[in-house]
């Protein structure tokens, strides 16, 4: 078990989060005493879905801990019951989820704001502490069982089967399952790229609406994001498509299909950058930080891959596998530094020393992820 950095509300929340990333166990951690209901456990399901009013005959009357629900979202209509047990009982609950789909489609009201919202992700460099290792990470990514398992690959085999059954399969989220399957391993091409759905579309066989509605199922599965461009106060022309990212980098990796065109040195790039932007978010909610997460990419296609704006600054991140930075490698941030004199400008390389070079302060990758929360502040 590691310490999450995670930071516990007083009051009632939702913790959401993709499964594998501990929402589980950080709730036995948090409250060991507390009344715990696992709605993936097939008594609670079936009990509490066909009554939901249940709930509060299993709370003893003289209760006054903690109540946990995980997977809130198999039995949306508890929210109702959850809602009058705060209003009458007041008590507090601690409610996981990892899908916001039939929360938002059965158009369940999440307390009417009797309770916060926040996330959980998969583990950071921090958290990690002395197991970190970087080329694990870029292999497997970092969710927590692939930590200290000498299986994890056959792990990640397994959490992508499990997904593809219990969540899409057995939620009837999808109607052609094989489908869908192609269409995962297509968006792994997209994977820290500017998004173009009719390209995967057309690569997987599938109609554009449909893959549209595919990379929401994913988002609302907590299983991916779109990052928008930033074009505050822009001077310059730039592009307005999103790009993509799966929430973990070992995921990607383990949908991602691999043939022999394919180069070590291509999917660790990728695999760089998806790493930091994990950190990033997760960093951004657990500090509080409160940034905006960008990319910015002009039409002549000079690009930084991550740009942050909030209460606390503006920074821009690039990132290069290249031992020893070109000159060009800095060409997108000295860009970026004329437009907004006031940024904080990053480049996390692949080598050993730290140097700033044009007021841009290059950082070896490993470092940089380090250090990522003192950079942030």
């Amino acid at each position: 078990m590691y310490a999450r950095s995670f930071v516990q509300p007083n009051s009632s929340f939702f913790l959401f989060g993709p499964r594998g990333t501990g929402k589980s166990s950080l709730m036995r951690s948090l409250f060991p005493g507390a009344l715990h209901f696992d709605l993936l456990e097939s008594d609670y399901y079936h009990q509490l879905l066909a009554r939901p009013q249940l709930l509060d005959d299993l709370i003893p009357t003289t209760y006054r801990d903690w109540v946990v629900l995980d997977e809130i979202q198999k039995v949306p209509e508890l929210l109702n019951e959850v809602h009058r047990l705060i209003e009458r009982r007041k008590l507090k609950f601690a409610l996981t989820g990892s899908s916001a789909r039939s929360l938002r489609k059965k158009g369940v009201n999440l307390l009417a704001g009797r309770a916060v919202t926040k996330h959980l992700f998969p583990l950071t460099v921090q958290e990690s502490k002395k197991d970190f290792d970087l080329a694990h990470a870029l292999k497997f990514g970092m969710l927590p069982s692939v930590f200290g398992n000498s299986h994890s690959s056959s792990y990640l085999a397994s959490y992508v089967r499990t997904y593809l059954k219990e969540e899409v399969q057995q939620e009837g989220l999808v109607r052609n399952l094989p489908a869908f399957a192609r269409f995962l391993e297509s968006a792994t091409f997209s994977q820290g790229s500017v998004l173009n759905m009719s390209e995967v579309a057309r690569d997987c066989g599938i109609h554009r609406k449909v893959v549209a509605d595919y990379f929401v199922i994913l988002e609302d599965l907590l299983l991916a994001c779109r990052v928008p461009v930033f074009t505050k106060k822009a001077k310059r022309d730039l592009l307005t498509s999103e790009k993509f990212f799966f929430f973990d980098n070992g995921v990607y990796r383990e949908l991602r299909p691999r043939g022999p065109l394919d180069s070590t040195e291509g999917l660790e790039g990728v695999s760089l950058e998806t790493l930091l932007f994990q950190e990033i978010r997760a960093l951004n909610e657990y500090l509080g930080l409160g940034y905006g997460i960008y990319y910015w990419r002009t039409k002549q296609k000079q690009e930084i891959d991550f740009v942050l704006y909030g209460k606390a600054g503006l920074i821009a991140i690039e990132v290069k596998r290249s031992n020893k930075p070109r000159g060009d490698d800095l060409d997108a941030l000295r860009l970026f530094k004329s437009d907004y004199p006031m940024a904080r400008c990053f480049l996390a390389y692949g080598g050993t020393k730290r140097f700033i070079q044009s007021d841009i302060e290059c950082v070896p990758y490993e470092d940089f992820l380090r250090k990522l929360p003192e950079f942030l502040r």
